[in-house]
């Protein structure tokens, strides 16, 4: 009787639900922006933003798919020679749900970012993965974005 019981839980159970995302590396962003049709450039620097214009989550719906968001992005770009231009422009968050799942940032953090330039407005693209923003980078971080904007060894860990 028991075992009939568990089975009937078994079948019963609904699906689980789960987001699964490897690990974002920097090189792994890099390559796949330089692969992209739309213009990026990267900016290590802090992004300044209304975080109360973050919707909350709710598992029980989809979110939309994206929430903009005016943002300030204030840094430097990155150049063969390093992150020495400045930056510092306003940018629109655009914070990506997949189901579920949104990606986030938070005001005044500092961040080693994917910038989309789309003519002259710039977009910072935050997906749940967190595959184009990375919150307080190391230096090791800003290292290998200059090191694959060199050409030198740029291998993500796919």
């Amino acid at each position: 009787m028991k075992a009939l019981f568990a089975a009937a839980l078994v079948l019963c159970a609904g699906p689980a639900l789960a987001l699964s995302c490897m690990r974002p590396t920097v090189a792994g962003s890099f390559v796949r922006a330089d692969a992209a049709e739309q213009i990026y450039v990267v900016v290590h620097g802090r992004l300044q933003f209304d975080e109360a214009l973050i919707p909350e989550p709710d598992f029980s719906r989809q979110d939309p798919p994206d929430t903009l968001i005016p943002a300030r992005l204030t840094g430097t770009v990155l150049s063969r020679a390093g992150f020495e231009t400045a930056f510092d422009r306003d940018v629109t968050l655009k914070l990506q749900c997949f189901g579920p799942w949104c990606g986030g940032a938070s005001a005044g953090t500092d961040y080693l970012v994917f910038v989309e330039k789309t003519g002259t407005e710039y977009v910072v693209p935050a997906d749940p993965c967190g595959s184009m923003i990375f919150a307080d980078p190391t230096p090791a971080q800003l290292d290998q974005a200059l090191a694959c904007l060199r050409g030198e060894a740029c291998e993500p860990a796919f």
